[in-house]
């Protein structure tokens, strides 16, 4: 499976390269971003280390990782993610502090949303319970909560 640039109105997502490391660790600088998730910002070299581990893909041949920054204008604000196993992706998203509120994190996960099925793929997602904002943008996209817990997050199908 190939991770191909794909755009929404506003953005584009642009497929991860360990190049972003420098901008994106900016963008994932602040600590409120791992409230839920858990961990700390990431330091340049860490997140080139990431960004290389992430791009060579897992050594299951029956799973894929699809990650790409976000765009918008010319700065990065986030980025989106999937794991492909068999027909499922799960989803993920994260959009810089300096940058929520304005829609973005529902504008890339819809597109996401959007690339996904079109490849023929069944989406899936974890929310924590306490995070009102993700839970939202998963709405949105138009999953739903199941009563499912998997480590403190609620599956979202």
């Amino acid at each position: 499976m190939i991770t191909a640039a794909f755009s929404t109105s506003r953005l584009t997502m642009l497929p991860l390269a360990p190049d972003y490391a420098e901008e994106m660790a900016g963008v994932l600088s602040d600590p409120a971003l791992y409230a839920f998730t858990g961990g700390e910002p990431p330091t340049v070299d860490a997140l080139r280390a990431r960004y290389e581990r992430q791009v060579a893909g897992p050594a299951s041949a029956d799973e894929y990782w699809l990650n790409w920054v976000i765009q918008a204008g010319d700065e990065l604000i986030g980025y989106v993610q999937s794991t492909v196993t068999g027909t499922t992706a799960e989803i993920a998203w994260v959009i810089g502090s300096a940058w929520q509120g304005r829609g973005y994190a529902k504008e890339a996960a819809s597109g996401l949303v959007d690339w996904l099925t079109a490849q023929g793929l069944r989406i899936v997602a974890h929310v924590h319970p306490e995070h009102g904002a993700s839970a939202a943008v998963a709405t949105a996209v138009g999953l739903s909560r199941t009563d499912q817990l998997d480590d403190g997050e609620y599956l979202w199908t």
